[in-house]
């Protein structure tokens, strides 16, 4: 469940501010939110929604990070300072990810179907990205600051400015 060690690690290579691993567990906000989720899924899935919701809001109160409890998040994903970072009910986070603070994964419809983005393994996502409704982030890509993300993006693609242009 926790995996504690590996995620201090993840930390710890993608966070050169900090120095130590005492350092991690104990300030990083993003890091208690993760653990914290991990808990609230674990109830979403068990079908205790209502007690799976009060304690990812009350890990929203205490970190400033709001992670649906039925979003799927992957292994060694790094949220990096973190406030303001929304992940939706059906979002789907692949593994070695790395969020920056004010990052939305959000959805644009309101039917019960599957309505927030996939996010591929090892992306990158700047501050303040919005990557919005059911779509696809390659496995590689990098998504600029303040980027909006409103189609599919293919694979080590580099995106960036607020109608999303490649750079090539």
């Amino acid at each position: 469940m926790i995996r504690i060690r590996e995620d201090i690690q993840a930390g710890l290579a993608k966070d050169p501010a900090t120095r130590s691993a005492l350092e991690l567990f104990l300030t990083s906000p993003g890091l208690h939110a993760l653990w914290s989720h991990q808990v609230a899924h674990l109830l979403w899935k068990w079908g205790w929604h209502i007690p799976a919701r009060m304690h990812s809001q009350w890990t929203r109160f205490w970190t400033g990070i709001e992670i649906h409890p039925g979003a799927t998040i992957g292994r060694r994903v790094v949220i990096d300072h973190g406030m303001g970072v929304v992940i939706g009910e059906t979002a789907i986070v692949g593994d070695d990810v790395l969020i920056y603070h004010g990052v939305t994964l959000g959805g644009k419809i309101n039917d019960r179907v599957k309505r927030h983005p996939t996010i591929g393994n090892n992306v990158l996502l700047g501050a303040g990205a919005k990557i919005i409704g059911d779509i696809e982030i390659g496995d590689g890509a990098m998504i600029g600051a303040n980027a909006v993300v409103t189609k599919n993006v293919p694979a080590g693609a580099v995106i960036v400015g607020p109608q999303i242009k490649p750079i090539n």
